[in-house]
């Protein structure tokens, strides 16, 4: 197959391009080319669940770095995204959810017909295989494995205990008939190894089809029409070369929320004002291309523990040499461990719906620009799952190689710090309830007196929130004029042109959102082929 002979070309293999991939050479007659710039998941701290901690930061992910922040304490805050064939599903922590009924109910309601919940549940269900749970909310046949990690930390079970000590009840599913409670969380593994989109949907699919086809370290630089129809793409190939390919019958953009409006104002698809500010020739005048920018922030509390056995130091030493036999020999040991291996949903203002989520850590951890606090410990992350705060994305120039201009405008809507202060309390008073208490000997943050008053925990939260890597919104779908693409993921007012990624979601859904990006990948494929039936 030489250039230019393809008939679909998806740029960006993470989590819903190598859906896409997989779903659209099904069909024999079809030529897929999938384009990713990042290098090949195949390596040990991909394949280690553990691992992920080594990948952030490294050549297979992509660290953006937000403008400085008001409402932050004037900080930089990293927002981590994959750069690696499988993307995100490749280097997170692995949490499976999928957020909550009303999530994608309000979808529906609000411009999105046929993205409620009762329309997204089977497409939940044909990507599951659980190996665990059996319902009918459930799967058990699809591509990506779901499964309880094959070991956890003597601190969770310290942490799940604790939680029900201070009244949050137990839950053995965060997935069934209602998010609230607490417990372990299912994982994308199985058998002790990630189960990522390139795992589970994309190498079963070079293996069955010829007429797919894989670039690496292949990054595209613009999407080019003719006239308002898409028709090929730019890519600058290892080596540093730009060649032109071309597609048939369409370009499907699944870079993720931060590239994908890039790509769409580099190929001149965005606000008409910026590009040409920006010296870009205009295709069409979208306005919401890179608005609507969110994603769930989290801050940490911090605790000493009596004993020193967190996973502080695992992968140093004769440790990590027991710990590598242990996992390649057995697929056992602290290498399965997610990183986030319990914590739950609560709901903190009495609508009987969730609006915190916990994640709880057995070390204490740092972020992209922090270092961890030294010593033994555990982390206690209070999440809040539907931030009201708007941010954009915008060029710094019109060059590709420049990053872009992200103005997350994370805790500039109060109700999202007074929730996050919330947030903080209840991990605080999760340390003091008596399974804790009997193995934490200090809380270290915010500090360990008993009484902190809301003003020291909001400062607290504006020093220390951190994003949780679930960037969404920016090429937001609906049915209203300014909608970057319609229901159906078609770019609106050009031709062969559809987003299927998470940059397409109009709100976040109320929990980690890998799984219901891997949706949005399915449903793409499927409204593509119907659309050529």
């Amino acid at each position: 197959m030489t250039d230019g002979e393809y008939d679909y070309i998806i740029v960006g293999g993470g989590s819903s391009g190598c859906v896409v991939a997989s779903r659209l050479s099904e069909d024999p007659n079809v030529r897929v080319l999938l384009l990713e710039e990042g290098p090949t998941d195949k390596i040990f701290y991909v394949r280690a669940p553990a691992g992920f901690f080594k990948l952030l930061g490294s050549k297979r992910s992509q660290v953006y770095a937000t403008e400085s922040q008001p409402n932050a304490r004037g900080r930089t805050l990293y927002v981590p995204q994959g750069r690696v064939l499988g993307g995100g599903s490749s280097i997170n922590a692995m949490a499976y959810i999928r957020g909550d009924r009303a999530d994608y109910d309000g979808w529906r309601d609000n411009g999105c017909p046929g993205w409620g919940w009762d329309d997204m549940l089977p497409y939940f269900k044909k990507q599951e295989a659980n190996q665990r749970l059996s319902t009918p909310l459930h799967g058990t046949t699809g591509p990506i494995k779901v499964s309880d990690p094959p070991s956890h930390h003597t601190f969770s079970d310290a942490v799940v205990r604790a939680a029900q000590e201070i009244g949050i009840p137990y839950s053995g599913d965060f997935n069934g008939t209602s998010q609230l409670g607490t417990g372990f969380y299912q994982a994308t593994m199985g058998g002790g190894e990630r189960s990522s989109s390139a795992s589970g949907y994309l190498w079963p699919a070079l293996q069955r089809s010829k007429n797919l086809t894989l670039r690496l370290n292949s990054q595209v630089t613009r999407v080019i029409f003719n006239g308002r129809r898409a028709t090929g793409v730019n890519v600058r190939a290892e080596g540093g070369g730009e060649i032109t390919l071309s597609a048939k019958r369409g370009v499907v953009v699944t870079a993720g929320a931060l590239a994908t409006p890039k790509i769409l104002m580099l190929s001149g698809v965005g606000p008409a004002a910026h590009l040409a500010k920006m010296g870009i020739p205009l295709v069409y005048d979208a306005p919401d291309v890179g608005g609507n920018f969110h994603d769930h922030l989290m801050v940490p509390t911090f605790a000493q523990t009596k004993q020193p056995i967190s996973y502080a130091g695992e992968e140093k030493g004769l440790r990590a040499i027991r710990n590598y036999l242990q996992w390649r020999l057995f697929r056992t040991g602290p290498l399965t461990s997610n990183g986030a291996e319990c914590g739950g949903f609560v709901d903190t203002n009495g609508d009987g719906r969730a609006d915190l989520q916990l994640i709880c850590s057995p070390l204490l951890m740092g972020d992209v620009d922090r270092a961890p606090l030294p010593g033994h410990g555990i982390t206690l992350n209070a999440q809040y799952l539907r931030p009201k705060s708007r941010g954009m994305v915008r060029l710094r120039s019109p060059n590709d190689h420049d990053p872009i201009m992200f103005h997350a405008n994370y805790l500039s809507e109060q109700q999202d710090v007074d929730t996050l202060v919330s947030g903080v309390k209840l991990a605080r008073k999760l340390l003091r309830a008596p399974s804790l208490a009997a193995i934490v000997s200090a809380e270290l943050k915010p500090g360990p007196q008993d009484n902190i008053s809301d003003s020291a925990i909001e400062d607290h939260v504006r020093t220390y929130a951190m994003t949780v890597y679930h960037p969404v919104g920016t090429c937001r779908m609906g049915s209203d004029d300014r909608s970057v693409v319609t229901p159906e993921l078609a770019v609106r007012g050009l031709e062969n042109f559809y987003i299927g990624d998470s940059s397409v979601m109009p709100s976040i859904p109320s929990g980690n959102t890998n799984a219901t990006t891997v949706v949005i990948g399915e449903r793409c494929a499927e409204f593509i082929m119907n659309s050529r039936a």
